[in-house]
């Protein structure tokens, strides 16, 4: 299995989603943002953290109009995966492969520690290493992880099942405490904690590494 991860000029986490995935046993290519098209045999594509472009104008929004973002969009069209985490949910969301946006902290404040998250689906290839409901502790580091979509979006995605974590106690004013949510073919997930942060015990636990075992298993099925 082959992962590519994206680096922008501001991204902070690339090497740690790298390490994570390779801990996970896949083959890690490192993508540049002014690449026209992703590597060849590419399976997924991990869209890091960090602060892309300096955050100017939106959080992910010049990310989104980089060159390697259309081959990243084309290669989610013929329906391979996608992960972006923090930075990279807000990312998804810019190019309109994910629904919402990222806004302000209710708070108005970074915020940066720990976190309890229960899984909310086990129906995807991201998740299906869990049980629906159980609860898992990622890190959280963000500025604008205020998770914000219209009634009818908010609707949709609870009712095709597509929220894939939620807060036990939202940090930072999320919409029904929306941690991260599925693109309508499940191939996609955007969510604003760290599981990559959480891949090791010298980090303090492991518990993300389910979502990386949980993928790359689900791969090697396919």
């Amino acid at each position: 299995m082959k992962a590519a991860v994206i680096t922008f000029p501001g991204s902070n986490c690339d090497r740690d989603l790298a390490v994570a995935f390779e801990a996970a046993g896949a083959e890690v290519v490192r993508v540049w943002h002014k690449d026209t098209d992703l590597p060849a045999g590419v399976d997924v594509v991990g869209v890091p953290g960090g602060f892309s472009f300096g955050d100017y104008l939106r959080c992910g929004a010049i990310a989104a109009r980089s060159p390697i973002a259309g081959a990243m969009i084309r290669h989610a069209e013929r329906g391979g995966f996608v992960l972006g985490i923090c930075n990279g949910f807000q990312v998804l969301t810019e190019t309109g492969l994910l629904p919402g946006a990222l806004m302000r902290n209710a708070g108005l404040k970074f915020i940066c520690r720990s976190i309890e998250l229960k899984v909310a689906t086990a129906d995807s290839a991201f998740t299906e290493g869990w049980a629906a409901g159980d609860v898992v502790r990622f890190p959280i580091a963000h500025h604008d992880g205020n998770y914000t979509a219209d009634a009818e979006t908010l609707a949709r995605l609870r009712g095709e099942d597509r929220v894939a974590f939620t807060y036990v106690e939202n940090p930072n004013g999320s919409m029904q405490d929306i941690a991260g949510v599925l693109s309508a073919n499940r191939r996609v997930l955007g969510l604003m904690p760290h599981p990559e942060r959480a891949a090791d015990e010298a980090q303090g636990g492991t518990d993300g590494m389910g979502l990386f075992r949980s993928l790359l298993g689900r791969m090697a099925l396919a």
